[in-house]
């Protein structure tokens, strides 16, 4: 619409200025046309009233003069200033086409500006509206990329602690056979053990080995006036590897607390007690009868 307004001033002019050139030209139509006026030349001869027995001489002719073309007379104020006006709406026809022409050139390049400017910015949208779908497209790329990589790392993670269930669960179950085992061949140890004390307990070398103790701690007991006749206590002894005596408890005892308190002190004094000729009867924890000679 803004371009069609452009035309119609140019367009409206140049039909104006046609329409005057039309009334000029008929104006000057209608006037008389002033052609150039030619003087007349008349020859004549003078005759005079004269006796016709009088002789008259005739006189004779003049040479005729020569034509002289005389210019034409200069055209009237009217037709001037017609021409002139008729000149001036030409140059202002010319100059309004030639304005016109300028401006549809103008108005050309406008367009075209405007065609190109459109076109670049289509070109731009395009352009924007590619690189858009392109970054959404790879954004979509990364983030099932991510996931699946997220979720292949919880599925090792839940193999990783599946194996490490396995292996624990592996591991304990050995554990617990060895210890199975290890209690069973202990148990097995111990009653082997106790079976071979238990032959060794009633061996002449056991029997050999507790008389030594009990001779040593006699040695260094000295009987209270309270002691009675036939006394028998059960004296328990902890000693270490080379016999050294580390604890004294007395048990069942037939004598009162003075003849206890007597025998705890012999069997200190008695320390180191002496060792069994075969390792096997040695035992860090003894139970001893003592039961001194009368």
């Amino acid at each position: 619409m803004s371009e069609a307004r452009q035309y119609i001033l140019p367009a409206t002019l140049a039909t104006l200025l046609h329409v005057a050139l039309i009334a000029v030209a008929l104006v000057a139509s209608s006037l008389p046309s002033r052609q150039a006026v030619t003087p007349l030349r008349v020859q004549a001869t003078l005759v005079q009233d004269v006796p016709t027995t009088v002789a008259v001489a005739e006189t004779p002719e003049p040479e005729p003069e020569p034509l002289i073309d005389e210019p034409p007379p200069p055209p009237d104020d009217s037709e001037r200033l017609a021409a002139e006006e008729a000149k001036r709406l030409e140059d202002a026809r010319i100059e309004q086409e030639r304005q016109a022409r300028l401006a549809e050139e103008e108005a050309e390049k406008q367009r075209l500006a405007e065609e190109e400017r459109r076109r670049r910015a289509a070109e731009e949208a395009e352009r924007r509206q590619r690189e858009a779908e392109e970054a959404e497209r790879r954004a979509r790329e990364e983030e099932v990329r991510r996931k699946r990589e997220e979720e292949e790392r919880l599925e090792r993670q839940r193999a990783e602690a599946e194996r490490r269930r396995q292996e624990e669960v592996e591991r304990q179950r050995r554990e617990n056979e060895r210890r199975r085992q290890e209690a069973e061949a202990s148990l097995q140890d111990a009653l082997n053990e106790e079976a071979e004390l238990s032959d060794l307990a009633g061996s002449p070398a056991m029997a050999v080995y507790v008389t030594m103790i009990g001779q040593r701690i006699e040695r260094y007991w000295s009987k209270p006036p309270s002691a009675p006749d036939g006394l028998e206590c059960e004296v328990s002894v902890r000693q270490s590897q080379g016999g050294d005596v580390i604890s004294v408890s007395i048990g069942r005892c037939n004598g009162d607390s003075a003849v206890r308190r007597s025998i705890e002190s012999a069997v200190n004094l008695a320390s180191p007690l002496p060792l069994p000729s075969d390792p096997r009867l040695f035992d860090r924890n003894l139970k001893i009868i003592f039961k001194p000679e009368q």
